[in-house]
């Protein structure tokens, strides 16, 4: 059986489910390079999948009234679709799907689930639709069911930390450079918290910053808020930003302590499940582990924790509550490399250009040339679903080198110097060189470095000694792990630097997205993993 699950508002995607595992996800953004778009689900999987034959399709709560009003034409041919091949579409309520995909994505038996981000469509106890960015399930077995839903008018995190990125700080929360919270987040790490703590603590901001008669309107919230006094402030200097972006950082970790010091206290569940947009907040999901690592055993963020997943989340919830088909685990069949796979034909013509040079290479030489300094994009396989880079399309550089952070965010990423890289490190030496020892395939924790072993690798340590790590293991990522591998016996270290295939867009999809960015950035050399291709500029590195 397939089913397709569909997303039509911002993060508009499609996903292909069959026998109840994810075989494909693509979002938009990746194909028209620009960030977090609203578009047309359904003619998005024609064009990408023209011969899928579908039996089930699901969607979210407002599907139909969002396709209606903002793509009638696809809408009417997604109704033609359904008539003709006689389908079924089952609405699926918007927290219910980021809970399906968090539980049904891990491999527990029994989770609590929660999720938190900036609103969606949802069914309460007595089947009426309200709008919530805050939700509680328990999923047991191939069922979850719901414990807790809180109105977005009564809590709204996620919306608050836009209006922030947005207002405060001029930062683009919406198409076509999408949320830039990630930003915020990275400066809070650098500031004061408690400097202007009161502010956002004595409005009650993160409860107060959602009313259904303001959605759009920024010219309320600044009356409300006062957001050109922040603003002022924010805009001093660089540290005071620094210091009200702490200040935010530290009272959503507060409220959300809060209230999973409530929930904690109530369940005798030892698994926990997290997704939403708020969830992305790596530094925060770190700190459960200092604050709940003695009572859950294990924490799972599922690689599209965000609104994309919803795709993904709805087609989970068809095939086991309403098929009531069997539970699929992802023990054996796990993975975030669900895009689209480019073959050599499709990549030899992406890099047939005059101002290009390739030749045959094997690994141990791109791991020479990382150790000299050199940065490489890679590009292998299918893409990755979601927001990190997990090595399929990504850039690597060596992390020994303290210059290495501000060369690739001046030369290559084209972004504030702040920002941190992340380290992609083998799974089995993680209790040697952070303060913890977890699981973190998707990049989903802010955790410390032990202070002894910062200096070797300070291109991946940011400013308060924590980093965003990639655990990798061979199940995770065959490839990746025994280049990691390698890269170990070449240079003693188990950690190389990982960020995105990008600069400033969306990570790259196609080949030709990947030659198209390589040429537009001081990338040294383009590596085609499977074809076992290096690219380089000609002229450039000889």
């Amino acid at each position: 059986m397939k089913i397709l699950g569909l997303m039509s508002s911002h993060d508009c995607s499609f996903c292909i489910l069959e026998d109840g595992i994810p075989i494909m996800h693509a979002e938009l953004e990746r194909y028209i390079r620009k960030k977090e778009p609203e578009g047309d689900p359904f003619a998005f999987f024609q064009e990408v999948c023209e011969e899928e034959d579908i039996d089930e399709i699901a969607v979210c709560h407002g599907f139909v009234k969002h396709m209606r009003e903002n793509f009638p034409t696809g809408f009417e041919q997604l109704e033609k679709y359904m008539t003709e091949k006689n389908i079924k579409a089952y609405a699926i309520g918007h927290h219910q799907s980021h809970a399906a995909n968090a539980f049904y994505s891990s491999n527990f038996d029994e989770a609590l689930i929660v999720t938190l981000d900036g609103g969606g469509l949802d069914l309460n106890i007595q089947d009426q639709i309200v709008a919530t960015s805050f939700t509680v399930w328990e999923g047991v077995g191939k069922k979850i069911s719901s414990c807790h839903i809180v109105p977005s008018s009564h809590l709204n995190i996620g919306f608050a930390w836009q209006r922030v990125t947005k207002l405060v700080f001029g930062l683009s929360n919406g198409y076509p450079r999408g949320n830039q919270a990630g930003t915020v987040m990275a400066m809070a790490c650098m500031g004061n918290p408690n400097k202007y703590l009161d502010y956002f603590q004595h409005f009650e901001f993160l409860n107060e910053c959602y009313r259904l008669d303001d959605i759009g309107n920024d010219e309320n919230f600044d009356k409300r808020f006062n957001f050109k006094m922040m603003r002022e402030i924010a805009s001093r200097s660089e540290q005071d930003a620094f210091d009200v972006a702490a200040a935010l950082q530290k009272a959503t970790e507060t409220k959300v302590k809060h209230l999973f010091d409530q929930l904690v206290a109530k369940t005798d569940k030892k698994n926990l499940c997290l997704s939403g947009g708020v969830v992305l907040n790596s530094v925060m999901t770190g700190k459960l582990y200092d604050w709940y690592g003695s009572k859950f055993e294990n924490i799972y963020i599922c690689p599209v924790s965000y609104d994309a997943g919803l795709s993904i989340g709805c087609a989970q919830y068809v095939w086991h509550e309403i098929k009531e088909n069997p539970r699929i685990k992802w023990e054996d069949n796990a993975t975030p490399f669900l895009g689209e796979i480019y073959n050599s034909e499709r990549i030899n013509n992406a890099i047939d250009n005059d101002k290009l040079v390739s030749k045959k290479t094997t690994v141990e030489e791109v791991i020479e040339l990382l150790a000299d300094q050199n940065i490489v994009s890679v590009f292998s396989g299918p893409s990755e679903s979601g927001r990190r880079a997990l090595g399929n399309r990504s850039i690597l550089a060596d992390p020994r080198q303290a210059n290495m952070k501000d060369l690739i965010n001046e030369k290559v990423k084209h972004r504030q110097w702040f920002r941190p890289f992340a380290p992609s490190i083998l799974r089995e030496r993680v209790s040697d060189w952070f303060e913890i020892d977890i699981d973190s395939p998707y990049m989903s924790f802010v955790i410390n470095f032990k202070e002894e072993v910062r200096d070797k690798v300070p291109a991946v340590v940011h400013f308060d000694g924590t980093a965003r790590l990639q655990t990798v293991t061979e199940k995770d990522n065959k490839w990746y792990y025994n280049f990691l591998k390698k890269w170990e016996e070449k240079t003693g270290v188990p950690i190389i630097l990982n960020t995105s295939f990008n600069d400033r867009e969306p990570i790259v999809e196609t080949p030709e997205d990947a030659v198209n960015c390589y040429m537009g950035t001081n990338i040294d050399y383009l590596y085609f993993v499977d074809e076992q291709l290096l690219v380089s500029k000609k002229g450039a590195n000889t």
